[in-house]
């Protein structure tokens, strides 16, 4: 039988879900966005702006029942893997992010900004990018976090701006202020953050969305299958050859 705090865990998670449910708004806005570029044979550009974030993307990327029109924005400065303090430093860095959209070569299409606490160089400098280079630009971030952050935090862009006043449509994936929500009696950190579940979650909603539109308007979605299914290697040739060359890390 569960604890406690596991029982705790699975209510506040639930509860977390059904905000995000009603964000139905904003969800439709952003899938509007990325199903247009799609039926215009462009591509739906998805960035994870530091650490964790990162996991945003791979949940889009490449994903059996996931969009095959994504270009996955995968550099190895912020990925955990090429150390998680590098990672923090270059999240921090104004002026990386410019530098990483030019050498995944975004331009037109979408581009979608996954980071839920929405304040470090690289998300907001996405974002300014995005805008300069005329591409219409999604927000997946959480503002009761951002808001709460004081403006000359370290951990900020430079201009204290947050994500979600930047983009053109912002889905709000409501991770509460410091992340982690189970709170043990004598410990002054909580444990168990929920923001890879609000990000993950959210995203899924848009990839929904994002195909019911599609297949309102007619247009067959270029969906991957997986390739752990019998014949998936074979479904999936079609879409790799469509993408192969146009997408970096395909």
């Amino acid at each position: 039988m569960m604890n406690k705090y596991g029982n705790q865990f699975s209510q506040t998670v639930a509860g977390l879900f059904k905000k995000i449910d009603g964000e139905y708004t904003s969800i439709n806005k952003a899938a509007t966005l990325m199903s247009q570029a799609i039926m215009k044979d462009e591509l739906i550009h998805v960035i994870g702006t530091g650490g964790h974030s990162n996991i945003g993307t791979y949940e889009l990327f490449m994903r059996a029942g996931g969009l095959a029109a994504v270009n996955g924005i995968l550099d190895p400065g912020t990925l955990l893997s090429s150390g998680g303090l590098r990672s923090t430093r270059i999240e921090r860095t104004p002026g990386y992010a410019a530098a990483v959209l030019d050498s995944f070569d975004v331009k037109g299409g979408v581009l979608v900004i996954i980071n839920a606490y929405g304040i470090n160089a690289m998300t907001i400098d996405s974002a300014l990018e995005g805008r300069k280079r005329g591409i219409p630009t999604i927000g997946v971030t959480s503002p009761e976090f951002g808001d709460k952050v004081p403006a000359d935090h370290p951990a900020r862009h430079p201009s204290g701006q947050n994500l979600y006043q930047l983009v053109d449509v912002y889905v709000n994936c409501h991770m509460p202020y410091g992340d982690a929500v189970i709170e043990f009696e004598g410990m002054p950190q909580k444990v168990a953050p929920v923001s890879t579940l609000a990000l993950t979650y959210t995203l899924e909603h848009i990839v929904i969305e994002t195909v019911r539109l599609l297949r309102e308007k007619g247009y067959e979605p270029p969906v991957w299958v997986s390739g752990n299914l019998p014949g998936g290697d074979e479904m999936n040739r079609k879409l790799i050859q469509k993408y192969k060359g146009r997408i970096r890390l395909v």
